[in-house]
């Protein structure tokens, strides 16, 4: 099933169940949203889940683009991306968690046919303030899929402040052999989908008040999925990274971690830059900037002389037709050209400011952060310096 087939059979479910199907954002949330990106499919949707009504109804379905930084030292794994694609259904204040893993469930099991013995879940235990959760419990063992429980890892919010509530996330066995151990200790299991049940506002002080009504969230990863269905070692093997795979390794000779490392940064950075963004030293502009140097930094380990400018348009143009963007290529060429320029002649600035340092004795804490404050020399980008030589 490819990634195509595998988008419109979660739409078609849901849609056959009543769901609306509500449009793509952007990664940009809307001005005084104090979250820099869309990092789920629900965040676009929070002021409908709190409880205001939406034009298409209590039942929606949709896939929304997302970025989430957290996980950024983790790219090159086999399952942390900067940018994805998330697969998304929502009750707002209609059905409740029980039907919506029962449709989750069948969903997995009939529609994408994986096996029910390759399943285990988690649920939340309950803590000092709320209890376990035991409808989600009783479901799954109804069902027959082992459950495990867990405090932090089922309680799911946006932030410190805001909508919350207890989750059921599902895993798939990715091992070779059976199933065995569980999620929280066996990195086999592979999570895919999270169902919340969004029943509480966390106020400033930590205490809980209940929501007027219980809205179901659920998040599938759609890379993750592919990667199941499609029986890959890693995420960075599914279809929808077959142009970068065909790509990259004709442009530079890298390793298996740094070639996933620099398709993912590069994928994100064209996804961000179609959203709009631009490099900055603050801000999403950061996080760009970021994104092209670690990007930048890694190519130049082993050769100065590559360039980013080497990504051929059709790259550029696919990247942001899978992500729905209508996209100006040459802008995007535009930004990663004068990033790459900016990073180049700070990268001879710091070089020389490092290596006046260093004839001096070793790097204290005191010149990480003069070379900060008065360089622009962040600690990252010094110690870039010191590995690259």
């Amino acid at each position: 099933m490819d990634s195509g087939q595998t988008v419109n059979t979660f739409i078609d479910f849901f849609r056959e169940r009543g769901h609306g199907l509500v449009g793509e954002s952007t990664l940009v949330p809307e001005p005084g949203d104090p979250v820099l990106f869309t990092t789920s499919g629900m965040h676009p949707l929070t002021p409908y889940l709190l409880g205001r009504p939406h034009p298409l109804g209590r039942r929606l379905v949709g896939v929304q683009r997302c970025l989430r930084t957290t996980d950024l030292d983790e790219v090159g794994d086999r399952t942390h991306l900067t940018v994805f694609q998330m697969l998304g259904s929502w009750s707002l204040g209609d059905y409740d968690g029980v039907q919506s893993i029962r449709w989750g469930y069948e969903l997995l099991r009939d529609g994408y046919g994986i096996d029910p013995g390759r399943l285990h879940v988690t649920v939340f235990g309950g803590d000092e303030q709320v209890g376990p959760d035991t409808d989600y419990w009783r479901t799954w063992s109804e069902l027959g899929v082992p459950v495990e429980p867990t405090v932090e890892d089922n309680w799911w919010s946006n932030g410190p402040v805001g909508p919350c509530g207890t989750d059921t996330e599902i895993f798939v066995w990715t091992g070779d052999g059976p199933p065995s151990g569980t999620p929280t200790v066996d990195p086999r299991w592979v999570e895919v989908w999270n169902h919340v049940s969004m029943r509480y506002r966390r106020h400033e002080d930590g205490s809980l008040e209940p929501l007027p009504q219980t809205s179901i969230d659920t998040g599938l990863g759609l890379e993750r999925l592919l990667t199941i269905l499609q029986g890959k070692e890693s995420v960075f093997e599914c279809d929808v990274f077959e142009p970068w795979n065909t790509t990259i390794p004709r442009l530079w000779t890298l390793d298996e971690r740094s070639s996933r490392l620099v398709i993912d940064h590069l994928r994100s950075s064209v996804v961000v830059i179609g959203d709009g963004v631009s490099p900055s030293n603050t801000g999403r502009g950061y996080v760009l900037r970021r994104l092209v140097r670690r990007t930048l930094t890694t190519l130049w380990r082993d050769d100065p002389s590559r360039t980013v400018m080497d990504l051929p348009p059709v790259l550029v143009e696919d990247t942001l037709r899978r992500f729905g963007q209508p996209g100006d290529i040459g802008r995007v060429y535009d930004v990663l050209r004068d990033e790459e320029r900016r990073f180049s002649g700070l990268l001879e600035r710091g070089r020389q400011e490092v290596s006046r340092r260093l004839r001096r004795g070793g790097l204290n804490e005191e010149d990480y952060r003069s070379l900060h404050e008065t360089h622009g020399l962040p600690r990252e980008l010094v110690d870039n310096l010191l590995t690259m030589g």
